[in-house]
């Protein structure tokens, strides 16, 4: 297989760099707390490992052939992060307990939980990225390609996961020490609501691959 830190370089490059993915988790750990946050960072990791089956079994060129296929994809990823956006945009206060912990949501984890996955798997450039990215580190010569493929891909899914999670950590940390203030959960209903909207318009008019 090929230089596995080389691998570890680019993918940190990519995570470390702010999109959609990180403002998500950053908003849901500043404003819904640590539980809600890592039930985020738990759907991104499965959005990521379908990306990666997917990139592994060939579909990604679909895109490359059926451009329709891309344009549908990235205008429905597109408005949802919309969506979410405006849904932060009239967002209130939240409220919390003695101890600064978020009050639980009623619905539980899985909205947290299907936002992740929706977030990253509605995003067509993520699979792309997989597509074009894993192929660079695979070569016969180290053994079966499947087997390249399932170590990458776990190394993708995992170190993704663990960033997120001190992601998720950080926001709830600051969350709690913003919990006095509604006038600051308000601002960053803004910033975070406008940043997703931001990046579900820059989806929709992404060009498509050559």
């Amino acid at each position: 297989m090929a230089d596995m830190a080389m691998f570890l370089g680019a993918l940190l490059i990519v995570y470390v760099v702010p999109g959609p993915d990180m403002i998500l988790l950053l908003e849901t750990g500043l404003l819904r707390g640590r539980g809600q946050a890592l039930a985020v960072a738990a759907g991104l990791a499965i959005a990521r490992a379908a990306h990666v089956t997917l990139a592994a079994l060939g579909l990604a060129a679909l895109f490359k052939t059926h451009p329709w296929a891309f344009d549908a994809a990235r205008t429905v990823g597109g408005c949802y992060l919309v969506w979410l956006g405006v849904r932060l945009l009239r967002a209130g206060p939240v409220s919390y307990d003695a101890v600064g912990q978020a009050a639980p949501s009623r619905a539980g984890w899985g909205p947290a939980l299907l936002s992740g996955v929706l977030t990253n798997v509605l995003n067509p450039k993520a699979l792309l990225f997989c597509s074009v990215l894993l192929p660079q580190f695979v070569s016969p010569a180290h053994g079966p390609i499947g087997r390249q493929f399932a170590v990458l891909g776990v190394v993708l899914v995992g170190l993704g996961l663990a960033l997120d999670v001190m992601c998720a950590l950080a926001g709830g940390a600051v969350g709690r020490w913003m919990s006095a203030s509604p006038r600051a959960q308000k601002i960053q209903s803004r910033v975070f609501g406008v940043a997703l909207i931001a990046f579900g318009l820059r989806l929709t008019i992404a060009q498509r691959p050559a």
